[in-house]
């Protein structure tokens, strides 16, 4: 009988160390097949929230943010397109020229929650941005990603049309900084255990596993 583990994965969808961080996660529970079951759920983050719309460019942005140099940007660049290779994702070489405003994207995201259809729609919006560059609050875009992973394209539409779950993603976003929570990718399982950041898979299984052991007792 596999020992259900719930896990809230608190992330932005313009993250790249949050898509290595849920493609190791999901390969750990491939391992675990039979031992465990993850009840996944995707909570809201908004690394820039108050960027404007057309967004701004990456460069510019990294050097603003961080202080980040040239040749520090493509060490990072490399380093995580190395590791999306090892998990099997493509992060395109120069897709990402901007960041966005994602606040949208969250939006549609707990709406998906509701449908039973968050993971599909969280992942093709990994793609949609990391691998083919497109912009995650272009309503063209979340549309069409929304109904790739099986959501009603109308229906979209008309959220992102509307205000609809701004109060509760914003909800969500202040909950998890109070928290203690201020970079993602976070893992939360049952509660309790808290993993950071896009850690390897060996190190996702031997968690799920003692934690799951923990329950057992």
């Amino acid at each position: 009988m596999a020992t259900p583990l719930k896990i809230d994965f608190v992330s932005d969808v313009s993250c790249p160390w949050c898509v290595i961080g849920l493609r190791a996660l999901e390969q750990a529970a491939e391992r675990l097949a039979g031992e465990v079951q993850l009840d996944l759920h995707f909570q809201p983050f908004e690394l820039n929230p108050q960027m404007g719309p057309g967004g701004q460019d990456i460069g510019e942005h990294l050097q603003q943010k961080y202080g980040a140099s040239a040749e520090q940007r493509e060490a990072t660049r490399a380093a995580i397109a190395a590791r999306g290779a090892e998990l099997g994702f493509t992060f395109t070489s120069g897709a990402r020229s901007r960041i966005y405003n994602t606040f949208d994207a969250h939006r549609l995201l707990h709406w998906a929650e509701l449908q039973g259809r968050q993971a599909p729609l969280k992942n093709g919006l990994f793609k949609a941005y990391f691998t083919d560059g497109q912009d995650p609050s272009d309503h063209d875009v979340l549309v069409r990603v929304a109904q790739e992973a099986g959501l009603d394209a109308q229906e979209a539409r008309t959220v992102l049309a509307s205000d609809r779950y701004a109060d509760e993603v914003r909800e969500r976003e202040q909950f998890y900084l109070q928290q203690g929570i201020h970079s993602v990718p976070a893992v939360i399982v049952n509660d309790r255990h808290l993993i950071q950041g896009g850690q390897p898979v060996e190190l996702f299984e031997q968690a799920l596993r003692q934690i799951a052991a923990q329950r057992q007792e």
